[in-house]
C-alpha cells in the first residue's frame, strides 16, 4: 500500500498539480489585496467615501445603538448582512475567472496551432526506398 501510495504522490502531474494549487492560493492573495487595498478605495472614493468593507444592514436589535464597523456590530453581538464585503468577494472572483480565462485560452489556442500543422508525409515504404538507389545508381553507370 504505501509503495502504491509512493507511485501516485512522485507522478508527475501530482507534482504539477501541487505547484499549481500553491501559485494559485498565491494568485487569490494577491488579487485579494488588490481588490481590498485598490480597487474598492477608489471606487468607495468615487461613491463618495463608501467605505465597502464596513457597508452592512444590521439583521437584529441594536436597541438604538449604531456601529462603525462590521466588527463592533458582531462584537455586541448584533446579526450583520455584510453587502460590502459580498461586493468584495464577486470582485475578486470575476478578477480571478477573467485571468483563469485567459490561460485557458492561451493553452486552447497553442493546441489548435500544434494541431494546425501538417503532419510530415510518411517514410516511403523500404522496397520503394531500394528501387530509387537501383535506379539512381543505373542512371549513373556510362551507357
Amino acid at each position: 500500500m504505501f509503495k502504491e501510495f509512493k507511485e501516485f504522490a512522485i507522478k508527475g502531474n501530482m507534482v504539477d498539480m501541487a505547484i499549481g494549487i500553491i501559485i494559485g492560493a498565491a494568485f487569490g492573495a494577491i488579487v485579494s489585496s488588490l481588490v481590498d487595498d485598490i480597487f474598492m478605495p477608489v471606487i468607495g472614493l468615487l461613491l463618495g467615501g463608501l467605505d465597502f468593507s464596513n457597508w452592512f444592514i444590521l439583521l437584529s436589535d441594536a436597541g438604538g445603538q449604531t456601529f462603525a464597523s462590521v466588527a463592533a456590530a458582531k462584537e455586541a453581538g448584533i446579526a450583520t448582512l455584510n453587502i460590502g464585503l459580498f461586493i468584495n468577494a464577486i470582485v475578486k472572483f470575476v478578477i480571478i475567472a477573467f485571468a483563469l480565462f485567459l490561460v485557458v485560452k492561451g493553452i486552447n489556442s497553442m493546441r489548435r496551432k500544434q494541431e494546425e500543422k501538417p503532419a510530415a508525409p510518411p517514410a516511403p515504404p523500404k522496397e520503394e526506398v531500394l528501387l530509387t538507389e537501383i535506379r539512381d545508381l543505373l542512371a549513373k553507370r556510362p551507357a
